[in-house]
């Protein structure tokens, strides 16, 4: 009995500690279910209510109010990440696909870009992505975007 707790409890640790997603999950809802808006406005991560949506070429988007959700529905393409909300590092530096922390974000001339953020508690492992990402983001913006068409036209 002892050994199934501490498996259950290290399971917990686990999936809690990563907390990465796919910019569209398996529910066909984007970003784990927070607000694209409210990375604009107020400039916070923000979980969307999943009362509150609007579907956009096909993916499920959850926002905080009815005004964040009529602001992406007049103007959907000033809110969406990036990259199709990949890590905008991984995109960059390495030419493929990684899956995003929704609450690891940075604005830029107007543009969302998401990044990759995990921290293991058991391990004591750590990366965050968006830390790079700054320390030379002007060119790594240029390669990111160079870089996009031939990934985006892989198949993950």
């Amino acid at each position: 009995m002892k050994t199934a707790i501490a498996i259950l409890i290290l399971t917990i640790l686990s999936i809690q500690s990563t907390a990465q997603v796919q910019p569209v999950g398996k529910d066909n809802v984007a970003i784990g279910g927070y607000d694209v808006v409210s990375y604009f406005l107020p400039g916070k991560a923000t979980k969307g209510d999943p009362d509150i949506k609007a579907i956009y070429k096909g993916v499920t988007y959850y926002f905080l109010t009815t005004a964040n959700r009529d602001a992406f529905v007049l103007t959907p393409e000033k809110y969406l990440p990036q990259y199709d909300g990949w890590c905008a590092l991984a995109v960059g530096q390495q030419k493929k696909k990684v899956n995003i922390n929704p609450e690891t974000f940075k604005v830029t001339d107007g543009k969302l870009y998401l990044f990759y953020n995990s921290s293991h508690k058991l391990s004591g492992t750590k990366f965050n992505s968006l830390e790079p990402w700054v320390k030379d983001e002007t060119n790594l913006i240029k390669k990111a975007n160079d870089n996009w068409p031939a990934i985006n036209a892989k198949k993950k």
